[in-house]
């Protein structure tokens, strides 16, 4: 895994940062933790630089987290709520799970935006109820850019400090990224086969 991505990091370079960070936040089959790490250390090893690093990377979850604002923003509460009465089990939620998101949201919503950004599994979902709860357009976006540029910042830096030991750190990063995707996996088989429906909303 992180042999491919370091492939298509090779290959297109700044593209290749964003398309992969885009990925991550609109269907996240690889982790940021994994991804920007490995783009700090090709601007470590001079290839890259780590400002241009940051910024693709940050370009490109900007774009997916745009993208699930827009989408939840037109669904709107009214139908996303038969969509989760009908495949909740699939999704590991219900409705009294969206209603204590809503409930959260509004007592710290641009705070919620910000941090979730740096929250792994959180991140991905962070847009929809700013757009299901019709959170101004420039509120979300400037909350949304501060969290996001400060977690890939932090990442890439972390991967820059160990540019020089790309070896090193190559050896257990494949491991550490196969990890975290079963981990996802299992995870999620767990909530599938343990759902309950707490109530039905109204």
């Amino acid at each position: 895994m992180a042999n491919w991505i370091q492939q298509l990091m090779d290959g297109l370079g700044y593209v290749g940062i964003a398309l992969l960070m885009l990925a991550e936040t609109v269907f996240p089959p690889i982790p940021s933790e994994v991804i920007m790490p490995l783009a700090g250390m090709q601007a470590g090893r001079g290839s890259l630089s780590l400002a241009g690093v940051i910024a693709a990377g940050t370009a490109g979850a900007m774009a997916g987290n745009v993208f699930w604002y827009a989408v939840a923003r037109r669904v709107g509460v009214d139908r996303l709520h038969g969509f989760i009465d009908r495949h909740g089990r699939w999704l590991t939620l219900d409705w009294s799970d969206v209603d204590r998101g809503r409930h959260l949201f509004s007592r710290g919503g641009s705070l919620f935006v910000c941090f979730g950004r740096m929250v792994p599994t959180v991140r991905s979902i962070v847009s929809v109820p700013a757009g299901l709860l019709a959170m101004p357009f420039p509120r979300f976006f400037a909350w949304s850019l501060a969290g996001t540029l400060g977690w890939t910042a932090l990442l890439a830096g972390a991967g820059a400090s160990l540019g020089a030991r790309h070896d090193a750190v190559s050896r257990v990063i494949g491991p550490f990224s196969l990890a975290i995707i079963v981990a996802i996996a299992v995870w999620y088989a767990w909530r599938v086969a343990t759902w309950r429906k707490t109530h039905r909303g109204e």
